[in-house]
């Protein structure tokens, strides 16, 4: 499924998070995921940025459009908006971490305002707007392109208030789609060795056993979850998400190491489809901030079990 085209088709079509079908929401961001790590996460930022766009009120996308969320806010380089003579905002400076830099027809992008990070919508198709070369030589999600993006003198329009993208119950909301399809890249890996179940030994099967409890236990968090937003769509769920999210990271890399112990350098080295989604995912396991989100969390979800 290649992105524009499955957007041109209504396949990314997704009941937006709160609205009573956030489980289907997320079981089918996981699913693209599961065939594709890259796709998945492109998948993911589309549907975040139209659900970003109905919360806050912002222009209604039209068919057609593939729409990339970039919000990284890095010390440099940095992206700047000042106001032109006519009420609107112009944008100056390059944006880190972009994907689907060269792919997407628009974005939502956060930009300097003083302290302040608004949130802007930007037609991509600006001449001011220009992907920078080898600015992403990764090896992992390589396909997502996700380098840096140079605007110069480009028009456009704030969504939101200034604080809106962060302070909103969708952030949270969006925080744990990202967790969805790491699931599905996860459940990906994994198949690898489900496939050989009826001709492993022992220790494949313990393997196997193992994997399946944890991708069992994150699909279930995720449903959990889903249960909660739903219930209370305006309800602040910033621990429930930190929380989803380091259950499926754990799931996820326990999947890896295990598949990986299980099968040995075979398909690693003679399956290409396989070896490109253990390195896709392995990178997008690290749009996880590791301990520093686990501290966090520990500060602002306890106790979780209570």
């Amino acid at each position: 499924m290649e992105l524009a085209r499955a957007v041109r088709d209504g396949e990314l079509d997704l009941p937006l998070p709160g609205a009573g079908r956030t489980a289907q929401r997320w079981r089918a961001l996981a699913a693209v995921a599961r065939v594709d790590p890259v796709l998945g996460r492109m998948a993911e930022a589309h549907t975040d940025a139209l659900a970003i766009l109905a919360e806050l009120g912002g222009p209604p996308p039209e068919p057609g459009q593939v729409w990339g969320v970039w919000a990284a806010e890095p010390p440099q380089p940095v992206l700047t908006a000042t106001r032109d003579g006519d009420g609107g905002w112009i944008l100056e400076g390059v944006k880190p971490w972009c994907s689907g830099a060269s792919s997407s027809t628009h974005a939502l992008v956060t930009a300097r305002v003083g302290e302040m990070r608004p949130l802007f919508a930007v037609d991509l198709g600006h001449p001011g707007v220009s992907p920078v070369p080898d600015t992403w030589p990764a090896v992992g999600m390589a396909a997502s392109d996700s380098g840096s993006v140079a605007f110069d003198a480009v028009e456009a329009v704030q969504v939101g208030p200034d604080d809106g993208y962060l302070h909103r119950p969708g952030f949270w909301h969006g925080a744990i789609g990202v967790a969805a399809a790491w699931f599905g890249g996860a459940c990906g890996v994994a198949d690898a060795l489900a496939a050989r179940a009826g001709r492993a030994d022992a220790h494949q099967l313990a393997h196997l056993g193992a994997v399946s409890a944890a991708l069992a236990g994150a699909r279930w968090s995720l449903e959990q979850a889903a249960a909660e937003v739903d219930a209370d769509p305006a309800r602040d769920v910033q621990a429930t998400a930190m929380a989803v999210r380091a259950v499926v990271e754990a799931a996820a890399t326990l999947t890896l190491d295990r598949v990986g112990r299980a099968l040995g350098a075979g398909p690693l080295c003679s399956d290409a489809a396989h070896a490109a989604r253990v390195a896709d995912l392995t990178v997008y396991l690290r749009q996880s901030h590791a301990e520093r989100d686990l501290a966090e969390l520990g500060r602002v979800g306890v106790p979780l079990w209570s």
